[in-house]
């Protein structure tokens, strides 16, 4: 391509899932929505595990971890979504494109690697219960946290520094509701062949093998279970990693949908759409199929519930002795509380 037509831009235009006037307002209620229910629905499972000490448990520890990476992994996108649809502009410039891009692909993968962390935990106390604590000790939970975090970092940092060095034709329009390395890669007219290499072997080192690992740890799980000779027995074993299976089903789930829609057809805002459900719905659903399918973490939310119940009525009651014991004290205090 003709050097002429290549420019240092300094913005792009995120286009969103529909142009349409109309249907704007409904977009932006649907998004900031879902966005509060993943937000406070994330919160209140990690408030819960604080706060219940029969939670604090390496499941838990990994649980809470990744409904925060979950808060955090929706933040990076929706937000930006929200302010440019009340806005009404499609403008985010070039340095808030590549760090919404790093912050979103460091969290999608810390996302992954915590769901195969959790998978290895659930082998580990389902085929090997005696050295489940031995195994699964403070250091090395904290040690396998460090690693996600540390190798979901430098992928992000590889990615970020081989996008720095591309330059990009004066069309800067992304079909999309945030910056995607794949969309972005795209509006390049230097050679990306560095970008789609270093791509691929990322794609087959840190999202393949996690997954292989989670299938070969509940390939274990099932037949660890099967072996077990009563029905009840089977149930209880099975119901410990009920809920994270259900959850990874959907992650990897919505991953592959969005990968088949991206390959069948070449219509980036289909693409998009079907994104939304990896980047927001599966964020969103995450607490409630962790509460709504564990026994534990229904009483741990019954418990913070209560605390903050019992609390209010501590303090309704020692205003109402203080109303009682000091006759001058104004009915009208009582009335406030």
């Amino acid at each position: 391509m003709d050097p002429g037509n290549q420019t240092t831009i300094s913005e792009f235009l995120l286009l969103g899932l529909s142009e349409e006037a109309v249907l704007q307002p409904f977009l932006y209620w649907l998004f900031l929505s879902m966005y509060l229910v993943t937000f406070i629905g994330n919160l209140l499972i990690i408030l819960a595990i604080i706060k219940d000490s029969l939670l604090h448990t390496p499941m838990y520890f990994f649980l809470s971890n990744l409904s925060l990476v979950d808060i955090c992994f929706t933040s990076t996108t929706v937000p930006k979504m929200l302010v440019n649809i009340q806005t009404q502009s499609k403008v985010i410039t070039y340095a808030g494109c590549i760090t919404q891009m790093y912050f979103f692909m460091l969290l999608g993968l810390l996302d992954n690697f915590l769901l195969t962390v959790m998978a290895y935990d659930r082998f580990v106390a389902i085929c090997h219960p005696l050295h489940y604590t031995v195994i699964m000790n403070p250091k090395f939970c904290g040690t396998l946290l460090l690693v996600s975090w540390v190798l979901s970092a430098l992928n992000s940092l590889l990615h970020g520094l081989l996008i720095l060095r591309l330059s990009f034709c004066a069309k800067s329009e992304i079909p999309h509701f945030f910056c995607e390395l794949n969309q972005v890669i795209q509006l390049a007219c230097s050679d990306t062949f560095l970008n789609d290499l270093a791509i691929y072997l990322t794609t087959g080192l840190l999202d393949v093998i996690p997954l292989a690992g989670i299938l070969f740890s509940y390939s274990k799980i099932v037949s660890s279970i099967l072996r077990i000779s009563s029905a009840g027995g089977r149930s209880k074993a099975f119901s410990t990693c009920g809920s994270h299976l259900a959850v990874v089903s959907l992650f990897y789930g919505t991953c592959l949908g969005v990968y088949l829609c991206s390959a069948v057809t070449q219509n980036s805002r289909a693409s998009a759409i079907a994104s939304v459900m990896y980047t927001v719905v599966t964020p969103m659903l995450n607490p409630f199929i962790y509460s709504l399918r564990n026994k534990d973490m229904k009483q741990a939310l019954r418990k913070l519930f209560g605390k903050s119940r019992s609390l209010h009525d501590q303090v309704l009651c020692l205003r109402i002795e203080n109303v009682l014991t000091n006759p001058r004290t104004p009915s009208s205090g009582l009335s406030k509380s």
